[in-house]
């Protein structure tokens, strides 16, 4: 077998008449009005400058176009679709080197980072699931640094998704049959590299597809 490590894509920049610049995207969009108001919050908050937006037409659909930084547009297709409930249409083509736009926070919230290696349980689930959005399934093997859920504040926040239940004396036979699980969110190899940031890596091999964060970063939400 084999594994590799990608890390968040990254832009070339270039000095222009002593100043920074960036490429920049034009990008093109074709989305129904009611959904309007989430794609101008959403590539605005990426440092997107609207150049133009047409009428309704007959449809009730909209056009907008839109200058946006390239290194602002990894993820922007997958929260599109999910905005918009696969209705939209994107086109992007290279509008060439602008000023640069300025820094801005690609993800309003942090992941859940696994605590220990081991084995993933149900009843570990149980109750990381009340902490945010999760990759893992039982049975699924992880390792310290894992990212394995997204967490539903700011921040990083560590915890144990291989914690066992101590037995007891007295135990029904179907305990474990009662855990209700919400299923996790699965992700492509493109989501998981749309996902990452900072020094954030995805390691690929035959069969998984995992994110890890270098533990020099991790911080305790």
């Amino acid at each position: 077998g084999f594994e590799l490590s990608v890390t968040p894509p990254k832009v070339l920049e270039r000095t222009i008449s002593g100043e920074r610049h960036e490429p920049f995207e034009l990008v093109d969009i074709e989305v129904p009005e009611e959904y309007s108001g989430s794609v101008v919050e959403m590539l605005g908050s990426r440092k997107g400058s609207m150049l133009e937006m047409g009428s309704v037409t007959g449809h009730d659909m909209i056009s907008m176009q839109y200058e946006v930084p390239s290194r602002a547009m990894a993820g922007v297709k997958t929260r599109l679709m999910s905005n918009t409930r696969g209705l939209a249409v994107m086109t992007t083509t290279f509008a060439g080197y602008r000023p640069y736009a300025g820094d801005f926070d690609k993800r309003e919230r942090g992941n859940l980072l696994s605590t220990e290696q081991g084995v993933v349980t149900a009843y570990a689930l149980l109750k990381a699931q009340e902490r945010g959005s999760l990759f893992s399934l039982p049975g699924d093997h992880v390792y310290e640094h894992q990212i394995v859920g997204i967490h539903q504040r700011a921040g990083d926040l560590k915890v144990n998704v291989c914690r066992t239940k101590h037995l007891t004396n007295i135990r029904s036979a179907s305990a474990d049959d009662k855990i209700i699980l919400t299923p996790p969110i699965v992700l492509s190899l493109e989501d998981a590299v749309e996902y990452i940031e900072g020094d954030e890596i995805v390691e690929v091999t035959p069969t998984h597809i995992r994110m890890s964060k270098p533990p020099i970063s991790n911080q305790r939400g």
